[in-house]
């Protein structure tokens, strides 16, 4: 069963990006592109959310250097 969960999701985020590479072209119809910004906003919002974490889990210092010069 989590296999077959799995697998649809996979289907999905394939199928998301085939829509943007068509919107990028310019030649998809409307629900291509609605896709395509759906597929768009989930990147961020999961891009974001890693962020977020990564933050939280460094004591929310988002300074790159890692030391004290």
């Amino acid at each position: 069963m989590l296999v077959l969960i799995l697998s649809v999701v996979v289907l999905l985020v394939i199928g998301g990006c085939v829509c943007v590479f068509w919107a990028a072209r310019g030649d998809a119809p409307r629900w291509a592109r609605g896709v395509a910004r759906a597929t768009l906003l989930g990147s961020e919002l999961a891009r974001s959310s890693n962020r977020n974490s990564r933050s939280r889990q460094n004591g929310g210092d988002d300074s790159s250097s890692g030391g004290n010069d």
